[in-house]
């Protein structure tokens, strides 16, 4: 009954999860901003997405991989890290 159970709880999360995903919201720049911004700076964005209330990316510059983090409404970048992997 337990197994039953965990099994229904686990399919239903999965389910569930992609309605939960992270969203823009409505007073937030666009990601083309984003792309725009960083791209003036030397930055290749390859990946950006809405995550924890913020933008959320990596970029490459100069052959280096960075991660990034940008305030949706100021556009300010808040992280910069360089991937060393």
């Amino acid at each position: 009954m337990i197994k039953k159970l965990l099994i229904v709880a686990v399919a239903t999360t999965v389910i569930a999860a992609p309605a939960y995903a992270d969203r823009p919201g409505k007073s937030w720049i666009s990601s083309a901003k984003v792309k725009n911004m960083l791209a003036k700076r030397g930055y290749r964005v390859t990946k950006l997405e809405a995550d924890d209330g913020h933008w959320e990316g990596e970029a490459r510059k100069a052959n280096a991989n960075y991660e990034f983090h940008v305030d949706p409404r100021s556009g300010a970048i808040t992280k910069m890290e360089r991937d060393h992997n």
